[in-house]
């Protein structure tokens, strides 16, 4: 139960599926109430698969590039301490390599599911380093069973939030989820901090 609360907590963290609310009310400010709902399954179902899918071949592809799993660690710790920063800072669309031109095309577009929804504004390099990164810690394949459910939990999570966008909205307004944004962005931050630390530690002792 713990390896689950930790792997929901940190991803629901890095996905932070409440400060894409905004956006997803942007892009489907003229679709009708059913077309959003399919739109937020959809997004949930793309942020599941890719997750999971980095979650279990990611090791294989840092080996065929020759990538150690504490340089992955490092670099997924930058990339997480920058997206919790866009957050503390209000600039997380930008951060997320979101731009106008994206949005706007995205916006003419029927099916917003893949991107910019799911990939890169939840499923990015942040929640993909974390998940190769914890496929390496945790080799039982119980750990890696409930490690696969917690990434389920966190796409029903946010398949819950988007459809549920419209009220959210007007229950927190712009300044609550403005305010939510800053606290999961500190959080973020801390995890991500956390995560170069420790891949240093583990680099020093090495070198001793």
């Amino acid at each position: 139960m713990n390896l689950f609360l930790i792997t929901f907590a940190a991803l629901f963290s890095v996905l932070n599926p409440i400060g894409t609310v905004p956006i997803f009310l942007g892009l489907t400010q003229d679709d009708t109430k059913e077309m959003r709902n399919r739109t937020a399954f959809w997004a949930a179902v793309n942020v599941f698969i890719i997750l999971l899918i980095s979650f279990l071949i990611g090791e294989y592809v840092l080996k065929f590039f020759g990538i150690s799993i504490d340089v992955l660690r490092i670099a997924g710790g930058i990339v997480i301490c920058t997206s919790g920063f866009g957050l503390l800072s209000g600039s997380f669309g930008k951060k997320r390599g979101v731009s106008k031109k994206v949005t706007n095309d995205a916006q003419k577009r029927s099916d917003i599911a893949v991107t910019p929804l799911a990939i890169p504004l939840m499923a990015g390099p942040g929640a993909m380093s974390l998940l190769i990164a914890m496929y390496q810690d945790y080799p039982e394949i119980a750990d890696k069973s409930i490690i696969a459910t917690a990434i389920l939990g966190a796409a029903i999570s946010i398949y819950l939030i988007l459809k549920s966008a419209n009220y959210i909205s007007r229950l927190l307004g712009a300044s609550g989820i403005v305010a939510i944004s800053r606290i999961i962005g500190f959080l973020v931050l801390a995890i991500g901090v956390q995560y170069i630390i420790n891949s240093l530690l583990v680099i020093f002792r090495i070198n001793e």
